[in-house]
Formats: structure tokens, C-alpha cells, sequence
């Protein structure tokens, strides 16, 4: 009976170490999977690609342009003064298309903040890959340059071209592209957005389909100004050659009630910015406590009063910054109505020095003079003062 007792404890003993050292191996096994695992998912997130060159160097050829007009702008190295409509014509396909997808990748720009896009990448043609010194990717909503240039560095002007054409000007923030010349088919929206769509978030397109016109409008400035650059010249899924250039202001009152809107949108998100969060939140009503903390602590001691915003906001920001240990206290002010015992109560002091000179004064000279001096008071006004004036010139 006693060695039927002790037996059953001795094998479970003996079992146990066996357990736990299978699940120490087992836990010691997984460990290093699980930390392989997040380490190769951590160089895969940290690995970046270098910008690939367009076009091979050696092909590169420095050609003067065919001649489209009649006098040669050597700043500008193009042919002006030519005719409109021939110039239109004129126009030949762009040699390359960028590939956003396979062409993007960090160069040395993006070891220098507020570096400037290139503008051959988005033309397709940038020979010098990661060595380029501005940047091979498309713009974003946090990339922020001067309104008197665009996003790849060049000055603009205070109007526009008469073609609407070139940089544009900084009198005006356009993110819409007029769209010429488009192979006109019963899907010609969808071939218009799915081509523009590339260079960045498109607001709203509008195309007018017997034409062959679209009018596409982007979220980013930015984006636009690439978009402009990239499509220009270039065709759809046809042999067209698009006529891009900067749409003019939309008359349609619509349009018009829209874009300020849109302006309102964006100047009321500065300044939910630059306000704290809390201010914003009682500003907005979502802070309910905010108000009734304003009505006890804003009247300064006085029923019925309520403060103004600018004085409110103002006074607790004081505060705050002094470490809020202060209180909103009344300050001291003298009342407008004064009792009649202190209107009456007048020193008879001030009677007496009443004349030009204070009594220190007064004192100080006939001590000097022997007790000589005499004083006269102030002449009293006989009158209102009528009018008053000079008949000296030089006054």
C-alpha cells in the first residue's frame, strides 16, 4: 500500500522536467523566426531605389530646335515670332514618356531640403539617374515652394502667355489643364483620367467629347505643374499629339462659388493649425464644459458680462504660460461714481496751490529771496472757449 502511494508522485516528477524543457525548446525554436521575421520586414520597409537613368548618355545629342518661327531666342534657345495656328501644327511627338513606376528613386536632392523636381524626368529624358541633382518622383501635398516659382525651380511671371502656355503666374494658383487635340472615341473620359490620373490626385475632369477638349483639375498645384510637363506633347492610346497648356478662369458661377470655397476650406485649416486644441474645440462647440468655464471665469466680477473672444483666448493663454496657477481676477479700477464724502473731502492744500508754482517751489524762492516773492493765482476762465486761433502766420 505504501509503495502504490509513493510511485504515482515519483513518475510525475520525473515527467515534468520533460515538459517544460519540450516547451522551453519549443519557445527558444520560435524566437529566432519571429526576429528573423521582423528584421528582414524592417530592411524590405528601409531599402530604397535608386533613380534609374531614361536615356543612355551617349545618345544625347545637342541639336539646335527645328525652326518654327522666324527670329531665335538664344536665352531661351527656341524659335518665336512664328504663326499660331502653324506652330500647332508644327508640333512633333515627344521623344519619351516618364514611368513613374519604374523611373522613380532617390537622388542627391533628397539629402537637400526644398530641393526642386526635374524637369527632364517628367519629360522622360534625364541621362543622370541617382546622380541628378533634383528630384526623381512626383510631387506631394508636403512639398511647399515659394508662389513665385513652380515646383521645378523656374521664376513666374505676374500673366500669362497669350497661349496660355510656359510657367504660368503667380497672381493666381491654377490647378487646371486644358487639353487639346484628343482622338475623340465613346470612352474618352475614361482614356483621359486613366492617363492624367499618374501624376497625382485629380479633383474633377471635364471632357467635352465632340470637341476633343478635357479640362482636368488637380488637388496639388504641384502636381499639375508636373502633369503639364509630363503629357505635353504626348499621345493617349492613339497617335494624337496633345496640346497642353493652362486653363483659363471658369466663368461659370458655379465654379466660381467652388473655388472659394475651397479657399475658405483651406484658410480656415491654417488657422485650426495654428490654434491650440483645446481653443478649437470650444470655437467648433464640441467642448460644452469650455463654455460654461467661460461665463463663470470670463465676467471678471461683473453680472452679465461676457467677454469677447480675442479677450478670452488672450487672458487664458496668459495664463497658461505663467503656469496656470493665477485665476481670472477682476482687475482694480477706479469707480466712474465717487461717494460725497470724497468728492467734498478736497485738502484745503490745493486751494493753495492753485498758482503756476507748487508750494515746494514757492517755498524754496522766498527762502532765497528774503520772503519777497508773490504769487499770483491762475486767472479763472470768464467763458466758454469760443474760438480759438492765431493771426501770426508762422504759428
Amino acid at each position: 500500500m505504501a509503495e502504490t502511494a509513493v510511485t504515482p508522485p515519483q513518475e510525475v516528477t520525473e515527467q515534468q522536467p520533460e515538459v517544460e524543457q519540450q516547451q522551453d525548446a519549443s519557445e527558444s525554436a520560435l524566437v529566432p523566426t519571429d526576429e528573423a521575421q521582423k528584421k528582414t520586414k524592417k530592411i524590405i520597409r528601409r531599402k530604397r531605389r535608386p533613380a534609374r537613368p531614361q536615356v543612355d548618355p551617349a545618345t544625347i545629342k545637342s541639336e539646335p530646335p527645328p525652326q518654327t518661327g522666324q527670329i531665335f531666342n538664344i536665352w531661351y534657345n527656341k524659335w518665336s515670332g512664328g504663326d499660331r495656328e502653324n506652330s500647332y501644327l508644327s508640333k512633333t511627338a515627344a521623344p519619351s514618356r516618364c514611368n513613374i513606376s519604374r523611373d522613380s528613386g532617390y537622388t542627391r536632392a533628397d539629402k537637400v531640403p526644398g530641393s526642386y523636381f526635374c524637369l527632364f524626368f517628367a519629360r522622360g529624358v534625364c541621362p543622370r539617374g541617382s546622380e541628378c541633382e533634383y528630384l526623381h518622383r512626383l510631387p506631394t501635398l508636403h512639398d511647399l515652394f515659394n508662389p513665385n516659382v513652380d515646383c521645378f525651380g523656374r521664376d513666374k511671371f505676374s500673366d500669362y502667355r497669350d497661349d496660355m502656355g510656359g510657367v504660368g503666374s503667380f497672381t493666381r494658383q491654377n490647378r487646371t489643364l486644358y487639353v487639346g487635340r484628343i482622338h475623340v472615341t465613346d470612352n474618352i473620359e475614361e482614356v483621359v483620367s486613366r492617363n492624367f490620373a499618374e501624376w497625382g490626385q485629380i479633383d474633377r475632369i471635364r471632357v467635352l467629347t465632340s470637341r476633343g477638349v478635357a479640362f482636368v483639375t488637380y488637388t496639388n498645384e504641384a502636381n499639375a505643374q508636373f502633369a503639364k510637363e509630363a503629357m505635353a506633347h504626348q499621345s493617349l492610346d492613339h497617335n494624337e499629339i496633345l496640346n497642353v497648356r493652362w486653363a483659363t478662369v471658369d466663368p461659370n458661377p458655379l465654379a466660381q462659388k467652388r473655388e472659394a470655397r475651397r479657399l475658405e476650406e483651406q484658410a480656415a485649416e491654417a488657422v485650426r493649425r495654428a490654434l491650440p486644441a483645446e481653443f478649437v474645440a470650444e470655437l467648433e462647440g464640441r467642448d460644452p464644459e469650455a463654455k460654461k468655464r467661460k461665463k463663470i471665469e470670463g465676467s471678471y466680477g461683473l453680472q452679465g458680462y461676457e467677454p469677447p473672444d480675442e479677450v478670452w483666448f488672450s487672458r487664458t493663454k496668459e495664463l497658461e504660460d505663467a503656469g496656470g496657477a493665477a485665476q481670472l481676477e477682476a482687475p482694480e479700477q477706479p469707480l466712474m461714481i465717487e461717494s460725497a464724502s470724497a468728492s467734498t473731502a478736497i485738502a484745503p492744500q490745493e486751494y493753495e496751490n492753485s498758482g503756476i508754482f507748487s508750494s515746494s517751489s514757492v517755498a524754496a524762492l522766498k527762502g532765497l529771496a528774503g520772503g519777497s516773492v508773490t504769487t499770483q493765482q491762475a486767472p479763472k476762465a470768464a467763458g466758454p472757449l469760443v474760438a480759438y486761433g492765431s493771426d501770426d502766420d508762422s504759428e
